[in-house]
């Protein structure tokens, strides 16, 4: 039954829109995405870039930046071929745009009590019942996808070098989880900035090992990349229509898993930011989180996993190529993805549940979602993955209505 919705939600419909309102403002706000390194570089040379939007940009790279980086990317090849890597590609691109949008839409209808899409649909579209819509699905994204996947994800890959009892992770990722997210935004910022660059650069440093370990493949890969996204190689076989619907699906599903560009998430974690930073600011690191998600990030997985046919994992790659003595630093590093994912989402899902319940007790909505997300240990990997799926497709629908009926606003500037 799962399956069947999750078809349903995520059929070619809002794959369609997802796309065209990547486009749509791609071309409108003409071509930003070119404009993002020079602007980044000039506040660099400026030193404008201070400590409060470092933490900021940690937390919403973190909150994207989770296991979809790594089991996503696998599991898109699993199901589209290597030709999905493409597709995510393309809808990085697009997304980078859709996030920027997102993220001045927000700035423009956001206050204290009503930040990110529940924003802008509230007063920009006036539409007060859909941003309800939106925010409580944002709350069931935020369970699935933000916490019980990444808890499941992390309990496979103890599983690999430990035989650690779920229920023992399940108890430790709690106690790990509930006393950082009632600290609050700030507590969340600091904690994903201490813990996410340690472990993206040495998850660089090891994909990068097992690349140079088959650099003579790499040609071959991008090839593989490019004819499968389009069913070229598979079109001699009489089925090119359905491998390039599989591999479109699949990219385009697992990239917005990773960067979760249309989703919404994005304003909601700037919204974080201190009013000192600007809103040209905050629209520009989140396109640099998009890049760096998935044009890096998920790139490095896939080529990684693509150089070695065989395996059925990274963490197994990774053991096979350089040494059994990986698989704990594999661990450590899912498991602050992980749990920076974890944390990030929470605060998605804390910013809705208290623009829909707000004289609700916020402590209790914290144990709750600590609870779940550690529950994700128990969870097949499969069903948790479907049910994710379609929680993020029916938070995009609202979102992306919004985007695309308030274009007006952004057109004017």
């Amino acid at each position: 039954m799962a399956e069947k919705i999750n078809s349903i939600v995520w059929g070619d419909l809002l794959i369609f829109i997802l796309l065209l309102t990547g486009v749509i403002y791609t071309v409108k706000l003409r071509f930003i995405q070119f404009k993002m390194f020079p602007y980044i570089i000039k506040k660099l040379k400026n030193r404008c870039s201070p400590a409060a939007q470092f933490r900021t940009f940690c937390m919403s790279l973190g909150a994207a930046m989770g296991t979809g980086n790594i089991t996503g990317v696998v599991s898109a090849i699993a199901i589209g071929g290597a030709g999905a890597i493409f597709w995510m590609w393309v809808s990085a691109f697009l997304g980078m745009a859709t996030v920027c949008a997102e993220n001045r839409l927000s700035a423009m209808f956001g206050n204290e009590h009503c930040k990110g899409p529940m924003a802008y649909i509230r007063h920009g579209l006036n539409a007060p019942k859909l941003s309800v819509i939106f925010a409580l699905c944002c709350i069931l994204a935020a369970f699935g996808m933000g916490g019980a996947v990444q808890i499941n994800s992390l309990t496979e890959s103890i599983s690999v070098c430990t035989e650690v009892s779920p229920v023992v992770i399940s108890g430790i990722a709690f106690l790990v989880i509930y006393p950082v997210i009632i600290g609050g935004a700030e507590r969340i910022c600091r904690t994903a900035q201490y813990f996410l660059p340690a472990a993206a650069v040495i998850y660089f440093l090891l994909c990068m090992t097992v690349i140079a370990y088959n650099i003579t493949s790499i040609p071959e890969i991008f090839r593989n990349i490019l004819s499968e996204a389009f069913g070229i190689r598979q079109a001699a076989g009489g089925f090119s229509g359905a491998a390039l619907s599989k591999a479109l699906s699949a990219g385009i599903r697992r990239g917005i898993f990773s960067n979760e560009a249309g989703l919404g998430s994005s304003p909601i974690l700037h919204s974080s930011a201190n009013k000192a930073s600007s809103s040209e600011t905050q629209c520009y690191s989140s396109m640099l989180e998009v890049f760096t998600d998935t044009m890096l990030c998920c790139t490095l997985t896939a080529v990684t996993f693509l150089c070695c046919p065989g395996y059925n994992s990274i963490s197994d790659i990774f053991s096979a190529t350089i040494g059994r003595f990986t698989l704990p630093i594999t661990a450590f590093i899912i498991a602050v993805f992980a749990f920076c994912t974890v944390i990030g989402w929470y605060y998605c899902g804390e910013t809705a549940f208290r623009y829909v319940f707000t004289h609700r007790s916020i402590g209790l909505f914290s144990f709750i979602f600590a609870l779940t997300a550690a529950s994700g240990a128990f969870f097949k990997a499969q069903s948790i993955w479907i049910i994710s799926d379609i929680f993020n497709g029916l938070m995009a629908f609202p979102n992306i209505i919004a985007l695309i009926l308030l274009l007006k606003y952004l057109r004017k500037e």
